[in-house]
């Protein structure tokens, strides 16, 4: 079991256990946190969107095309922006910084 970092939208820091093989969007979501989810992590909407904020966004699978299209309907979309759901907690995420994005 590993350690995620997650800002709320409220800017409150939570320290979240992660199994691996769990999904970002799964972590946040049983943790009580605001995030939507609507699809349920079928890279179908944009509502567990979050930003990366330190430099472990070089150790994630890079985008495919699904998760591409989705961002591209979101809002506030940066250069760190990932949809938590495409992100499978591994050993070397531990640590992993993230902020969820606005509604």
């Amino acid at each position: 079991m590993g350690k995620i970092k997650v800002t709320d939208r409220e800017g409150k820091l939570h320290e979240l256990e992660a199994d691996v093989g769990s999904t970002i969007m799964e972590i946040i979501r049983d943790a009580g946190l605001d995030i939507e989810a609507a699809c349920g992590g079928c890279c179908a909407c944009a509502t567990c969107h979050v930003y990366v904020t330190n430099d472990k966004i070089n150790e994630l699978e890079p985008i495919d095309d699904d998760e591409e299209s989705m961002l591209d309907q979101a809002f506030h979309v940066n250069n760190n922006s990932r949809l938590s759901c495409q992100i499978e907690y591994k050993e070397n995420l531990e640590n992993i910084e993230l902020t969820l994005a606005p509604e």
